[in-house]
């Protein structure tokens, strides 16, 4: 199928992409990447009016250290984060990279898409709800950061106004023992459960179980307590607690039986993706 009829704006800098989005309101939409956006005009799915292109913007391709944070532009592809020295504190960023979609849907898709897209299952949303990371954007109002467990809202849904643009994703800490993983029927296809786990920050978070990243405290508790006075994390007493972390966040979850998918299924997809993520997490040594 074909997208419906529409106006193409081409933006030039991030206050004249601000003031179209503020002239044309909610029958705009922006366009960088268009992995997931033109799909759906192809599907009629969305019916844009108005299509802003922001991929010629200067400065929103950068990705750039501030001490000990990273901030990553939003026109950033995927596979730039994946090819990219982040060093040993955001390694999980590159490393999560390879679960996105296939090398051209990476080589295009751009972070600040697929933050604003929200999908429950996307890799960006995940790590960004996982790292406490801020979404940077900016409006006629100015520019505010909004922080990513406040920012997704629901299917699809985020607290990003129709005259507002992302500009970019701050990391405000590093990462070194984190992990993500994910499941899905076939590689590149949209995860159905994914785990993210930050072993320094006790920190586990879901896709694939609610419309939003979810955070699973009942997890977290676990890893908190079983880990503060371990010195090394893969030997037998962290693999224990990370089998009781993970079988903590399978119960937490409210899973039910769907077409296909059952609700113990997902359940153990969760058992075994949340330990599978703290194990690689914990490195090849274990140690800090």
């Amino acid at each position: 199928m074909k997208p419906a009829a529409f106006t193409y704006h081409r933006a030039r800098t991030i206050p004249g992409a601000v003031g179209l989005l503020d002239e044309l309101g909610d029958d705009a939409k922006v366009i960088a990447g268009g992995q997931s956006l033109v799909a759906m005009m192809n599907f009629r799915l969305a019916r844009p009016e108005h299509l802003i292109d922001i991929a010629r913007i200067p400065g929103l391709d950068a990705i750039t250290r501030d001490g000990d944070a990273l901030r990553v532009g939003a026109l950033v592809t995927h596979h730039a984060v994946e090819t990219a020295d982040l060093g040993p504190g955001f390694r999980v960023l590159s490393d999560a990279m390879a679960w996105v979609g296939h090398l051209p849907i990476r080589t295009r898709g751009t972070i600040g898409g697929s933050i604003a897209h929200a999908d429950a299952t996307a890799e960006w949303c995940l790590l960004a709800v996982l790292l406490d990371a801020l979404v940077v954007v900016e409006g006629p109002r100015g520019r505010r950061s909004i922080p990513a467990e406040e920012f997704f809202q629901g299917v699809f849904t985020t607290a990003l106004q129709a005259d507002e643009l992302i500009v970019e994703v701050l990391f405000p800490r590093p990462a070194p023992r984190a992990a993500l993983t994910e499941y899905a029927e076939r590689r590149g296809d949209f995860a159905i459960v994914a785990a993210a786990v930050d072993l320094d920050a006790a920190r586990v978070v879901l896709g694939g179980v609610a419309p939003v990243p979810l955070r699973v405290p009942a997890a977290e508790a676990v890893l908190a307590e079983a880990l503060s006075g371990y010195e090394c994390l893969n030997d037998s007493r962290a693999l224990v607690s990370y089998s009781r972390a993970a079988a903590a966040a399978a119960e937490a979850i409210e899973a039910r039986d769907e077409p296909g998918l059952s609700a113990h299924y997902r359940r153990g997809l969760v058992r075994t993706l949340v330990a599978r993520a703290c194990t690689e997490a914990s490195g090849p040594e274990g140690v800090g």
